[in-house]
């Protein structure tokens, strides 16, 4: 093809117009947003992260359709945030977002910590991060407490080569292959000043903050409703009391404090229908959650409940 010939045909693709709304569409990666919209409450600066990535994802294909070049982004991304603000949840959605966009092949999520990648003797890390890798291989590794890589003060610990191996991985295979690491943010932000390379390959970073007690409250309404049940006018004062309550005790966790809040109402309620051993119940009673089935929370009473003594 001679000079003039590539001219011709460099002005000829200029003037092609494309349908970007069709491209959108035909990708289905709107639903997957939608998706994550009705999921999540709140986090709407998270919201809008994951939709610019997904709109140069959509430019990048135009992009590469038209002869322009197109080269793959990084992909690797950091979510900072308490327990139980969404971090996973985010992180399944952005894999079907990848998929959908042709970015990964299989756009599955492989949730792993320290213990998965990182061996107790010479000779176990290499094996044990490389197969995490190859699990992980065309989807995303979330890499949860990913800071506990790091230890400093441990000349011996094997988690700086299980790092060595991550950073390779995800530079040779950024086109098919996303990790994600999560965490608390003081403890994130130590890590990669601690690993520069890790922080230079890292190019989204994403804060999840604590939700309000408003938005708890709006994801126990939510929660509820997948579970068929409902709260009394009185219940439902109570949940506002316990939120602000919760919030105040040790290992609060966001919407996961909810929802074992919920299971435990759900176990108190059950127990008050068997105890009142009416001969006949209804639809309703069993779908109801009373203002005492709240108030018997040791929340109420500054403890906290049982199960959640132990959490992060």
């Amino acid at each position: 093809m001679t000079t003039s010939d590539q001219i011709t045909e460099a002005k000829q693709m200029d003037s092609e117009s494309i349908d970007l709304n069709a491209v959108y569409k035909e990708s289905d990666v709107e639903s997957a947003i939608a998706l994550l919209d009705e999921e999540l409450v709140g986090l709407a600066p998270v919201k809008t992260r994951v939709s610019e990535i997904a709109s140069l994802l959509v430019v990048e294909k135009l992009r590469n359709q038209v002869g322009l070049q197109a080269e793959p982004p990084s992909l690797h991304m950091s979510f900072t945030g308490n327990p139980g603000t969404g971090k996973t949840t985010v992180a399944l959605r952005m894999a079907d977002i990848l998929k959908k966009l042709d970015y990964v092949r299989k756009g599955h999520l492989v949730a792993c910590t320290r213990d998965d990648l990182v061996g107790e003797f010479i000779g176990h890390t290499a094996p044990k991060t490389r197969e995490m890798i190859k699990k992980a291989m065309g989807g995303v590794l979330f890499i949860d407490e990913a800071y506990f890589l790091y230890r400093p003060e441990n000349e011996r610990d094997y988690g700086k080569e299980a790092i060595e191996i991550l950073l390779q991985a995800m530079e040779d295979h950024r086109d098919d292959f996303v990790v994600i690491l999560a965490g608390y943010e003081k403890e994130m932000g130590k890590f990669f000043s601690a690993n520069p390379g890790m922080a230079s390959r890292v190019a989204h970073h994403m804060d999840f903050p604590d939700y309000s007690d408003e938005e708890l409250v709006q994801i126990a309404d939510r929660m509820l409703v997948t579970m068929q049940y409902q709260m009394s006018e009185g219940a439902q004062e109570a949940l506002g009391e316990y939120i602000s309550l919760r919030r105040q005790r040790p290992n609060f966790s966001n919407a996961r404090s909810i929802r074992n809040a919920l299971d435990r109402c759900r176990l108190r309620q059950a127990k008050r229908l068997f105890d009142g051993r009416k001969e006949s119940i209804t639809r309703d009673d069993l779908a109801m959650i009373e203002e005492e089935d709240l108030r018997a929370s040791r929340v109420f009473s500054g403890g906290v409940d049982q199960n959640e003594s132990n959490q992060k």
